[in-house]
């Protein structure tokens, strides 16, 4: 997974669902990522928006994935 690839040239990001608190955003590839509610604050989410805006989420959902992957092939 490529962070790079799935923000850069203007991509963008769009909401797919609310479940438990959290915004579920896809980018273009499909990756699909959320957003804690906790984290908006008197912020603005719209159905769709650059994903540079959603770098902080798209690496943190990123970072937790490659972290479960390592934890299972060690168990």
């Amino acid at each position: 997974m490529n962070i790079k690839d799935m923000i850069s040239n203007g991509k963008q990001v769009t909401f797919v669902r609310y479940k438990d608190g959290e915004l579920w955003y896809a980018t273009e590839c499909g990756f699909e990522f959320p957003v804690p509610i906790s984290d908006i604050g008197d912020a603005t989410f719209l159905a769709s928006d650059r994903a540079m805006l959603f770098m902080r989420y798209i690496r943190k959902h990123v970072d937790m994935i490659e972290k479960a992957r390592t934890e299972q092939l060690v168990s």
